[in-house]
């Protein structure tokens, strides 16, 4: 047209046939709504676990069908891939997938799916969105799953008591035989004089005992310790003294707080307890707010009011302890045995340690870490002071951390 502008009919006839052409692939294009789609994939995940996720896509038009779908997933999935083309024959199956290693907690509803079908010549792409619903529960991390097994099976020698070994706790077993050893105060004389051999009663520790955890899911708790956040390494300490309290016969119950109180689990040793202290977490975002710590533990205290033992999960700043945590600590230990446990953070340790300073930066850093490591030292010491069994662990332990000293008070009998 630009070399022969007397042809121009010739671009008009080009467009003519071109638009045609396009019309007619619209129309001969299959629709996507002969295109089914169904996802498959588990119920539910722990936060990190790498699931599978997969689509399975029906042909119901009739004949081959050039097809691509995509997927809106939640980037914290991280899946391996959210779309796929490829041609389906008629009235057949297609299945494709992907990984998924999500990055957060919570329930997640999936998004809406594409479908996008072409015509014979591919010049026109027929699409459809649509929503299929469903939702995946992504849980709380339990890294510390396999040392919880292991606690049920520690003999005496490793220096710490496991309560199904004979001879601790507070309830009668049986009578048996004495061995070299035994304590002699565990010696029954009316069974020795009937016998003529020396017997000594067996204990074992008391069953159907109540541990009620409380959660804080406030300000302190939000902060990253390691690569996780403190309210997620408080999570997996109360999923193993979940396990290994209902496995010992004891009720454990759950309250989750932050400005108020979020949930409360009944006590309770049943099989289910154990993914109903799951489905009270993993819903939980922590909230930027000061924790009501006195609405938390009268709470508790109407609710549980057999004596328990009763595991804080928060941070010991001095401040916030002083001042709120262990006034509102009083209406617990009137009654119950109270436990404060918390996730120490190492790399303030590190920067304590430091001898070296490279600049003042580094050296104003190091002495900001050894005021806070003594103010920390003072408020277990307050809490103490007020008869509360502290744990400070680092990251990665205080699961283990928690349910060790659990077990030595059980066998101690001071539940």
């Amino acid at each position: 047209a630009i070399v022969r502008p007397e042809r121009w009919i010739v671009v008009v006839i080009v467009v003519a046939v071109f638009v045609v052409a396009m019309i007619v692939d619209f129309l001969v294009a299959p629709k996507p709504s002969g295109i089914d789609v169904v996802r498959e994939f588990p119920a539910s995940l722990t936060l990190g676990e790498t699931g599978d996720l997969r689509w399975l896509v029906q042909n119901r038009t009739g004949r081959a069908v050039r097809l691509g779908v995509a997927d809106a997933l939640w980037p914290s999935f991280q899946a391996s891939r959210r779309s796929s083309r490829f041609t389906i024959a008629a009235d057949r199956q297609h299945r494709f997938g992907a990984t998924i290693e999500p990055l957060r907690r919570g329930r997640f509803p999936f998004g809406s799916i594409t479908l996008r079908t072409s015509g014979p010549m591919r010049l026109v792409h027929r699409q459809q969105t649509r929503t299929v619903p469903d939702t995946l529960a992504v849980l709380p991390a339990y890294p510390s799953r396999d040392q919880m097994r292991t606690r049920m099976r520690i003999p005496l020698e490793t220096g710490i008591r496991s309560v199904r070994t004979r001879g601790t706790g507070t309830d009668f077993d049986q009578l048996r035989e004495y061995r070299p050893g035994d304590d002699i105060r565990r010696v029954d004389w009316a069974a020795t004089a009937r016998q003529q051999k020396a017997i000594v009663r067996d204990y074992r520790a008391e069953r159907n005992q109540h541990v009620v955890a409380l959660l804080d899911n406030g300000r302190l708790m939000a902060g990253t310790v390691g690569d996780a956040p403190r309210v997620e390494h408080a999570m997996d300490a109360v999923l193993g003294l979940t396990q290994v309290a209902s496995q010992l016969g004891d009720n454990f119950g759950l309250i989750t707080f932050d400005n108020q109180v979020r949930g409360i689990v009944p006590a309770s040793n049943s099989k289910a307890q154990f993914a109903r202290v799951t489905e009270a977490m993993y819903l939980l975002d922590p909230q930027y707010d000061e924790s009501a710590y006195g609405v938390a533990f009268t709470t508790a205290a109407s609710r549980f009011r057999r004596r328990s033992l009763f595991v804080v999960f928060t941070d010991l700043v001095e401040s916030v302890v002083s001042d709120s945590l262990l006034p509102a600590l009083k209406a617990l230990t009137r009654t119950h045995l109270v436990m404060v446990a918390a996730v120490r953070d190492p790399d303030v340790a590190a920067w304590a340690a430091a001898m070296e300073h490279v600049d003042t930066e580094s050296a104003y850093r190091s002495a900001a870490a050894v005021a806070s490591l003594d103010a920390r030292e003072r408020t277990i010491a307050s809490l103490a002071a007020l008869g509360v069994v502290v744990v400070d662990a680092r990251p990665g332990e205080l699961a283990t951390g928690v349910v060790d000293k659990y077990l030595e008070l059980k066998a101690k009998g001071r539940l």
